[in-house]
């Protein structure tokens, strides 16, 4: 990350140190700048000793915060890069007025290079975040409640623990409503069960065939055999108003004929009642598990929905959930490209592809998408790399929108499922810019609101660009202005003296 600072001896005579404390804002003006700017050992032996600091650094203004709701506001600017309307009436009325920050012969110096960028572009004042700012900023953080008269020692501790305590809560809220971190535990125990679920089937399996070995060949499905063998426990009990149930488990009537049936004449052993007793108890629970795990499915769908629901239209949620589980989180799958996208999962197989210099892989976790299934051999490796684009777009679109809905998700799948259709008949897809656009006034139409804010900012940026370039034409005019003028003169002479001889 690039850093922005100028030297202080050639571009300011005076320094002023914003600071920010949990009570208000504090503006300082630092004594004798000139000669300590140079000298930070100077600030550093000084910043423990007040009779020494206080006359480096003396306090200009102070402005209180209203409430604590007004210092979560505040904060919550100042550690988004964002100047608050307080701090800005606040400088506006203590700082001197310029045209421009060259002109200045003023610096202010700030804790965070973001919010003194943001100062610099909204307000024209110049800022600096480094050299001997960062030392003053410690030195009035340690002094505040001496160099202010109007609070003590007891008050800023209360309100630094309030302010940090409702930061927190803020953030942690935020976190809540928005966060991907239920995702990531959901899909893990998810896959975790799926694991289990099948093991324990496959033990149910083999234990209760001792009995009735038969079973296993009629009812395949791990948690119908469970269900049955929970149902029929001794199969010399079996009756044949067993038949309904059985049809309810297996959802074929003649499957549960054939377990009646086969239950008669079965080849399988006698066990005794306390061996039934605990296939019993172990088919409950794994009957149980099975139906938690469709709860939890359903519960990461509706995760999925509020949190990527555009990445669960186009994947699938749990392929979704898998990619922002093996990212980390919603955001840095958001900051992936979709090469990386692509191969998500499968990095062993890269690493060693690169390592044997052979293949890369085409593939990692988007392979489970029914999509990959459903492409030709040849076709498999593009539209990988085509989804992986789209998933990319998805994503990026779950982070940074502010209400986020299912229609590019969909949009997004349509033209997975038009880029198929091309690969087998060549039928010539939608263009991206028509379908984002067809999304994007739709979505227009729906919150109109929100529409005009968004056009309203980009025109504001429209602007800023324009006036940008124009700053940026009429210096290259100035910088080229000594020879353009003569030039013309000396052509419109030619063109005279040309014209006489004629």
């Amino acid at each position: 990350m690039s850093s922005w600072h100028a030297p202080a001896k050639t571009m300011a005579e005076t320094l002023y140190v914003l600071y920010e404390s949990s009570l208000g804002y504090g503006l300082f003006d630092v004594e004798e700048f000139e000669e300590i700017g140079s000298e930070e050992s100077t600030v550093q032996a000084a910043v423990n000793d007040l009779a020494k600091f206080g006359k480096i650094c003396k306090l200009k203004a102070f402005v209180p915060f209203r409430s604590a709701q007004d210092a979560l506001e505040n904060i919550n600017a100042v550690s988004e890069g964002i100047v608050h309307d307080l701090l800005k009436s606040f400088l506006e009325t203590n700082m001197p007025k310029v045209k421009s920050s060259k002109k200045a012969k003023f610096q202010i110096g700030v804790s965070d290079f973001r919010i003194g960028q943001q100062i610099k572009d909204d307000m024209g004042l110049p800022c600096i975040h480094t050299g001997v700012v960062p030392e003053l900023i410690r030195g009035i953080r340690l002094h505040f409640a001496k160099m202010n008269k109007s609070i003590n020692d007891t008050n800023i501790e209360k309100a630094q623990l309030g302010l940090g305590h409702s930061y927190s809560r803020s953030k942690v809220k935020f976190n809540v409503h928005r966060s991907d971190n239920m995702i990531i535990q959901a899909i893990g125990l998810l896959d975790q069960l799926d694991k289990d679920v099948n093991t324990f089937s496959m033990r149910i399996k083999e234990w209760y065939s001792y009995h009735f070995p038969e079973l296993m060949k009629v009812v395949v499905d791990n948690y119908q055999f469970a269900k049955c063998a929970q149902l029929i426990k001794r199969r010399s009990s079996i009756k044949p108003d067993y038949l309904e149930k059985l049809e309810a488990i297996v959802m074929d009537s003649a499957k549960a004929q054939q377990v009646i049936d086969l239950a008669k004449q079965s080849m399988g052993m006698e066990v005794s009642d306390i061996d039934l007793i605990n296939i019993d108890a172990f088919s409950t629970r794994v009957v149980a598990l099975a139906e938690y795990r469709k709860s939890l499915h359903s519960y990461l769908v509706d995760k999925m929905t509020l949190v990527a629901p555009n990445l669960g239209a186009l994947i699938g949620e749990q392929v979704g959930a898998r990619l922002i589980s093996h990212a980390g989180s919603l955001t840095n799958l958001a900051k992936y490209p979709a090469s990386t996208v692509q191969i998500l999962g499968a990095e062993k197989a890269l690493f060693r592809a690169l390592k044997t210099k052979s293949n890369t892989p085409k593939y990692g976790l988007i392979f489970h998408s029914t999509f990959i299934g459903r492409a030709g051999a040849k076709n498999k490796g593009r539209i990988s790399r085509y989804l992986a684009n789209k998933a990319s777009i998805a994503s990026r679109i779950d982070c940074f929108s502010e209400n986020p809905s299912k229609a590019f998700g969909e949009v997004l799948r349509e033209q997975v499922e038009e880029r198929l259709e091309f690969y087998e008949t060549g039928k010539t897809p939608r263009k991206n810019l028509d379908v984002m656009r067809g999304v994007i006034d739709s979505e227009a139409a729906k919150n109109p609101e929100a529409s005009k804010k968004r056009k309203a900012e980009d025109d504001a940026g429209e602007k800023k660009k324009k006036k940008s370039k124009k700053g940026e034409k009429e210096k290259g005019e100035k910088e080229n202005g000594d020879s353009a003028p003569k030039k013309s003169k000396k052509e419109k002479k030619e063109k005279k003296s040309k014209k006489e001889k004629k």
